[in-house]
């Protein structure tokens, strides 16, 4: 076999490991995980999801999560183009959804630059598993006519940050629903950007852990937002969902509230 027909067979597969619930896995996540030689697995992905693969299979476990060391993104990158071009099938299982803030994309150019194809499948992304975890959907006639994905977190280094400011005002005149990723270290600096555009009465949800076990969520008003992630002592991974979409949850929640104190 010569190097250009290496290079014509390679093939990494981008899979999506959903929130973490292995039972929001698509099947053909499942198949591809299942049929996998090589799996470089991020760090979010759970245990129950990883059973899928073979017996056989080598499993490389390379975490990136905020605030955590993290394996370099170079480095993974050179790791999935080696084991591809030595005939391995690889499956790069990521949490989530690859192309929603899975760094899919800078993998996908990297590898399609050195010959390499790519297939991705698509997992159920924590800002969507999230708020319909609490019945609630991301966009409603009345009350949303959009959703916006965003990260809380930029690009170390870069200069381009979100205009946080601009952004609420849009999302105040468009009945935007903000799903804000990566944002919990930045909660006060959010809660004050965002109340230059929307009302400090919006609602607002925090589900940590989004599917698993353990997850659990807040619902509070923007005004209230750094304050109840504080007394909450809630943490990454989080995502932090803002727009009326919420406002029949923080209404029952704040019902309940009083109930409870009127005994």
């Amino acid at each position: 076999m010569t190097h250009n027909d290496t290079h014509t067979q390679a093939h990494v597969t981008l899979v999506g490991a959903g929130p973490g619930d292995p039972e929001l896995l698509t099947l053909k996540a499942v198949k591809a995980i299942e049929a996998a030689t090589v799996l470089l697995v991020d760090d979010l992905v759970s245990d129950a999801i990883v059973a899928y693969a073979s017996s056989t299979a080598r499993i490389i476990y390379v975490g990136k999560r905020g605030g955590c060391k993290s394996t370099p993104q170079a480095f993974i990158e050179k790791l999935m183009l080696q084991e591809a071009l030595g005939g391995e099938n690889v499956v790069r299982l990521k949490g989530g959804d690859p192309f929603i803030f899975g760094r899919g994309g800078e993998e996908v150019e990297h590898l399609r630059a050195q010959g390499v194809k790519v297939t991705v499948i698509n997992g159920i992304t924590a800002g969507l598993a999230g708020v319909t975890s609490l019945g609630v959907p991301l966009t409603h006639r009345t009350h949303a006519h959009g959703v916006l994905f965003i990260t809380g977190h930029a690009k170390q280094g870069a200069t381009d940050t979100v205009d946080w400011t601009g952004l609420s005002r849009t999302a105040a005149q468009a009945k935007l629903t903000l799903v804000i990723y990566m944002g919990m270290h930045g909660a006060a600096q959010l809660q004050e950007a965002l109340l230059h555009g929307l009302s400090p009465h919006t609602p607002v949800a925090v589900i940590q852990h989004v599917s698993l076990p353990t997850q659990r969520h807040v619902v509070c008003t923007l005004d209230e937002l750094h304050n109840t992630v504080v007394q909450n002592q809630m943490a990454s991974p989080s995502v932090i969902v803002v727009g009326d979409v919420i406002l029949g949850l923080l209404q029952l929640e704040q019902s309940n509230q009083r109930l409870v104190a009127a005994g």
